[in-house]
């Protein structure tokens, strides 16, 4: 059975949103009505730098759409895939899964991600979870298949 994990964009929607809006409040604040005219202020440079990021904001989210990402759970391997490249990991491939917390992300929930290490390659899988949609039936079905793959070695064993 397959099962379809898209990541998430509501972040980017409302980040484009946030800095729309305050473009177009500072606009209207900034801007002067003269004799029944609203003439806006090009020249200035709050707004320039409001506009540089509302330009930007909307572009991460074009870019993240085009994209299209996705984490695709077989009952024999995990698909890394985006418009422009597929990844399968097999089960027989894994050398080990390691679900928990990330120690930089200051983030609530005990499994906010996912190590996954390949045997034919040198650096591991990351799955933050809160980024896909679904996360706890992801997080359900990245369990099972953990149960089939060896544990990953203890990094520093004297730390009992």
């Amino acid at each position: 059975m397959q099962h379809e994990f898209r990541y998430k964009l509501d972040f980017y929607y409302q980040q484009a949103l946030i800095y729309l809006l305050t473009f177009i409040l500072y606009a209207g604040v900034k801007g002067t009505f003269v004799e029944d005219n609203f003439t806006l202020v090009f020249g200035d440079p709050i707004l320039t730098i409001i506009g540089f990021f509302v330009l930007t904001s909307f572009v991460t989210l074009l870019l993240n759409r085009v994209r299209d990402r996705k984490v695709i759970v077989t009952d024999r391997e995990i698909v890394f895939q985006h418009r422009f490249n597929r990844r399968a990991v097999t089960v027989e491939d894994i050398e080990w899964i390691h679900i928990g917390k990330e120690r930089l992300v200051r983030t609530a929930g005990r499994s906010q991600v996912v190590v996954i290490k390949a045997k034919h390659r040198r650096r591991a899988y990351r799955i933050r979870l809160g980024r896909y949609e679904r996360e706890r039936e992801l997080l359900k079905m990245l369990e099972q298949i953990a149960e089939q793959t060896p544990r990953r070695k203890e990094r520093f064993p004297f730390r009992k």
